[in-house]
């Protein structure tokens, strides 16, 4: 069993009414075996659970494990999602399906898998009745309630799309089901769709959703936040609020009802009517994208990267909104190797100046959007034309298309698995965006 103890050096920086700090852990300076965090989960006992391309660990205490030591099927194992009921874990895999954990015993649904062809488990939810509602890329919805399966496919019920993204219950047992064609309600009998036709979400692909405590709905897409209240939607973008970035990866409430956020952009908190807190990527943490975010036991705000693992902000409390707070730049998490921790003294987020809107509007906003079945990624730009570049995880070109058109398909059928960085230069301007080949 693979432990190390992480001796972290933390700095707090005093503030009015709290004093938080940031924490970093990589696999230089800690027992974490990767650095791309595809999901992160606490358990009761205080133990974090985090899933990486390269495998499962858990960080308790201090220490770190890699369960690919208890269960071989884990190692270098794509762990997309996780989640914790009572005293299982409900692992959802790229390979090997849904995997059970309680502790002492593995339960592999190897026949299920196979059969309902449950590989790439993007999701996993558990409703009122412990019935488990899986998610899978490219093959729909499936439903386990300890005995029996049943899936639903786009083919054979109202489902908008077969490639899953997300999947919540609300309070009255309806799953919320986030797809890369809209947004699924499903009640068990019948089913809503909500999509920019028939509706003012403001993207069909919905990365991800919350439900807060009054039942209302929040649902995160490539285009902005979404909130839902069952009659009417309100958008929050990088045009008209203080959020960080568009793409919204992930959303957690946390016990006083604040909604944090993991977007392309950095991270932000949300007191669902004016306050907000924003960490932004390349001032007040590293530039990368934030994948996912998960509230311990003990209230510490865990957020995964795609490339430099895991974030941890502790003795987090929301400050009164004050023209003073957050001045540019000060006090920033260093981007270092050693697990240094610094305070951030972000309460409120800063108002962009001219300069800054100036600067954006000249930058090229794109959007990849993969096709796993045809093999192929596409594009979505400002311009009609752009010289797209492909880097591997090493910095290396590997491809390149001198011309590429607004919107047409890039075959990648026979490029290796892996995370890759896309760069897009045009007229508008420059940007690089990463995706995970699987």
């Amino acid at each position: 069993m693979k432990t190390q103890l992480t001796i972290l050096f933390m700095m707090a920086l005093a503030l009015t009414s709290n004093a938080q700090r940031w924490s970093y852990y990589n696999t230089k300076n800690s027992g974490l075996i990767g650095n791309n965090i595809l999901a992160v989960a606490s358990d009761n006992r205080g133990g974090l659970w985090v899933g990486t391309t390269q495998g499962l660990n858990k960080f308790k205490d201090g220490q770190w494990t890699d369960y690919a030591d208890f269960n071989e099927k884990l190692k270098d194992q794509f762990v997309n999602c996780l989640v914790v009921e009572g005293n299982t874990l409900w692992i959802g895999t790229d390979d090997y399906g849904i995997i059970e954990f309680n502790g002492n015993r593995w339960y592999e649904h190897a026949e299920e898998t196979h059969r309902l062809n449950m590989k790439y488990i993007r999701d996993i939810a558990v409703d009122h009745a412990g019935v488990k509602w899986i998610g899978v890329t490219l093959s729909g919805f499936v439903q386990y309630d300890g005995v029996n399966w049943n899936k639903y496919t786009a083919a054979e019920s109202d489902l908008l799309s077969d490639f899953i993204l997300r999947v919540v219950v609300d309070n009255r047992d309806r799953k919320w089901i986030g797809t890369n064609d809209g947004l699924c309600v499903f009640d068990g009998r019948r089913w809503i769709s909500y999509t920019t036709k028939n509706s003012k979400i403001p993207h069909n692909i919905c990365l991800s959703v919350a439900i807060d405590k009054n039942n209302v709905k929040w649902i995160g897409t490539l285009e902005g936040l979404a909130r839902f209240d069952g009659e009417t939607w309100t958008t929050y973008n990088i045009d008209n609020s203080p959020i960080p970035g568009n793409q919204i990866n992930d959303l957690e409430f946390d016990k006083e009802g604040h909604l944090w956020m993991a977007t392309d952009g950095g991270v932000a908190v949300f007191d669902c009517d004016k306050r907000w807190d924003v960490f932004s990527a390349g001032n007040q943490l590293p530039k990368c994208m934030y994948q996912n975010v998960t509230i311990d036991r003990n209230g510490n705000i865990w957020f995964g990267t795609d490339e430099k693992g895991l974030y941890c902000l502790s003795d987090y409390h929301m400050a009164e909104q004050t023209a003073a707070d957050n001045p540019a730049g000060e006090n920033a998490l260093a981007d270092n190797a050693n697990g240094s921790t610094a305070g951030s003294s972000s309460n409120a987020a800063k108002a962009k100046t001219a300069a800054d809107n100036e600067t954006e509007a000249k930058d090229e906003r794109i959007r990849l959007t993969p096709n796993l079945q045809e093999g192929t990624l596409s594009i979505s730009m400002l311009a009609p034309e752009a010289e797209v570049t492909f880097f591997n995880a090493k910095g290396e070109k590997v491809r390149s298309v001198p011309k590429y058109r607004n919107g047409t398909n890039i075959n990648i059928s026979k490029m290796k698995k892996g995370t890759y960085t896309v760069k897009v230069k045009s007229a508008s301007g420059t940007r690089s965006v990463k995706f995970t080949l699987k």
